[in-house]
């Protein structure tokens, strides 16, 4: 089966959205040092992004949960593969994300780091498919709205390729059509 990769977000767009999400973070996390937690694997080039560009002292820290398997929807089950390091009771913590369809994953992930404690808990996403939502998510900050289209690149993959790609394109193969 051949996939065909049409590009939605350019190199530059990206680079231009995390520059601005990084700016909003450091204007209001001023004096907080909140602690960054990014959701691997697909966070983590949106991640070294973000924190390179803010202006603020932060921690940084990761997650990892499975709930996609190795295909393209959700397995609905979410299997939490990796704990914080970081304790992050009465910290400022700001969950950072790849991208947000159904939003179970994330309000799963969401409500767990809640019993911790936090001092506040927002999140920032690079991508939004507000199409695909089941459950009410608080965004704090949204890089891009996108359709409800499968897309990788940028730290996205499908069945752990195309993350390298520094662009994120809509991944088509022979059974979208």
């Amino acid at each position: 089966m051949k996939d065909t990769l049409r590009i939605i977000i350019g190199k530059r767009k990206l680079k231009e959205r995390v520059s601005q999400l990084a700016n909003q973070i450091s204007d209001d996390y001023k004096d907080k040092n909140p602690v960054l937690v990014g959701i691997l694997k697909g966070s983590f080039i949106f991640m070294a992004d973000l924190v390179r560009k803010l202006k603020i002292p932060h921690q940084v820290d990761f997650i990892s949960v499975a709930s996609y398997g190795s295909g393209k929807r959700g397995s609905g089950v979410v299997r939490w593969l990796k704990d914080l390091s970081i304790n992050i009771e009465g910290k400022h913590v700001i969950i950072v994300e790849d991208i947000i369809d159904s939003g179970l994953t994330l309000s799963y992930i969401r409500n767990n780091l809640l019993t911790r404690n936090p001092k506040s808990l927002k999140i920032v996403t690079l991508l939004d498919k507000r199409r695909r939502r089941k459950t009410k998510i608080p965004l704090t900050y949204v890089g891009f709205s996108i359709p409800d289209k499968f897309v990788v690149g940028y730290g996205l993959d499908y069945d752990e390729r195309y993350r390298n790609l520094p662009y994120i394109a809509w991944l088509r193969n022979e059974r979208d059509d």
